[in-house]
């Protein structure tokens, strides 16, 4: 295993860790963080304002490196544009939040628990990968 593959798994295990930890890797936190007028739970946007307090100065030390300790050329998004896919990704993301309870993180994260909810939405995810992969892809190749 290389370096950057080793730095990779290393950050993705320690991120499911977190979600776990956190109760982020149960769906049921996220329906209750939308259900404003029920059963609220704030324990979300806890967890994603401690994430911006570690992330938004870190990108501001890290970016100043010339390459990631892996060696590998840091790789960032150029466009800012607000385009229809980038509208179209977004809604499907939250609709399939919205609705499962699971982002794509604590979805994986949750397989450790051998939640059939959990097999069934990365089933989904990865399905969907596909189509957008095979079909999507290419009809705006054209």
């Amino acid at each position: 295993m290389n370096k950057q593959n080793l730095v990779a798994l290393l950050a993705g295990v320690l991120f499911g860790f977190g979600l776990m930890l956190s109760g982020m890797a149960n769906p049921q936190k996220v329906m209750n963080f939308l259900d404003l007028a029920g059963t609220w739970d704030p324990t979300l946007a806890f967890v994603m304002g401690g994430a911006l307090l570690i992330s938004v100065p870190a990108f501001h030390f890290v970016l100043k490196r010339p390459a990631a300790w892996t060696g590998a050329k840091f790789q960032l998004p150029t466009s800012k544009d607000i385009d229809p896919r980038l509208i179209a990704g977004a809604a499907i993301f939250g609709i399939g939040w919205g609705l499962s309870g699971y982002c794509p993180g604590p979805a994986i994260a949750a397989l450790s628990f051998a939640s059939v909810n959990a097999l069934a939405i990365v089933l989904a995810m990865l399905v969907g990968i596909v189509i957008h992969d095979h079909v999507v892809s290419g009809l705006l190749k054209k």
